[in-house]
């Protein structure tokens, strides 16, 4: 029976391969300072891949017997492109409503750095981070995994109190998605750290959460068959990874 405190069914989609991926990847690759990306973070959009990727969760919408009937999603371009794609891919006529607290961790002064950039200019943050650990470290100007926390922790306030019974997408990023699953299956720091690094969320992979209990459980995590069927599979690090 579904307690009706809260959502019938929540999904967690990450967006798809965006070019801050790419200029992420072939920054680490060249041993580079910086990305060579001309955009800010919330423009980012979408790679010819990242948007095929975004069209094959239209397949695996129109596999649930019971597709979404809200879908939240983060401001960032390549969000809402993905939630977009995914929508028309799929049949669904819904309009993504954009959330801010769903947007990506902010980096701060950090913006555009590889792990060796921040190194090299900023080797006293470097050493603060390294201090305080990835969870807790704030950069300036910036957000902890913490903050981030706190931010999709009144996410699922409002979606308990919004839509109770329901079932609801949400299109956002890799970190904030970790802190989906941080607030709902109660984790500690050390548990939510080992699950981001032993099993990296892909691209447009799918974490599926069902209420029971009187709370919600984790059903599936980082479902990703949906694009290996017609699209490659990525799993590049959002941008808070960048600092690791």
């Amino acid at each position: 029976m579904v307690d009706r405190r809260e959502p019938e069914r929540l999904w967690l989609l990450r967006h798809g391969e965006s070019t801050g991926n790419v200029a992420d990847r072939a920054a680490r690759e060249a041993g580079a300072a910086r990305l060579d990306l001309d955009v800010r973070d919330p423009d980012v959009p979408l790679t010819d891949t990242g948007r095929s990727q975004a069209q094959t969760v239209g397949a695996w919408l129109r596999e649930l017997e019971e597709p979404p009937e809200v879908v939240l999603c983060s401001p960032y371009a390549r969000a809402t492109a993905t939630a977009e794609l995914a929508l028309r891919a799929g049949g669904l006529d819904l309009v993504p409503a954009p959330d801010e607290r769903l947007r990506e961790r902010d980096l701060g002064v950090l913006d555009g750095f590889t792990g060796r950039g921040i190194r090299e200019a900023m080797p006293e943050e470097a050493a603060r981070r390294a201090h305080l650990g990835k969870f807790y470290y704030r950069p300036p100007g910036g957000e902890s995994w913490a903050d981030v926390a706190l931010r999709v922790r009144s996410v699922l306030s409002d979606v308990r109190a919004e839509h109770p019974g329901g079932r609801v997408l949400v299109v956002s990023h890799q970190a904030v998605i970790m802190c989906f699953r941080y607030a709902l299956e109660r984790l500690d720091e050390k548990g939510v750290l080992a699950i981001d690094s032993d099993e990296p969320l892909a691209n447009c992979g799918t974490t599926t959460y069902a209420a029971a209990e009187g709370r919600l459980v984790l059903r599936s995590y980082n479902r990703v068959s949906h694009v290996a069927e017609s699209a490659t599979v990525t799993a590049e690090p959002d941008a808070s990874a960048r600092v690791v």
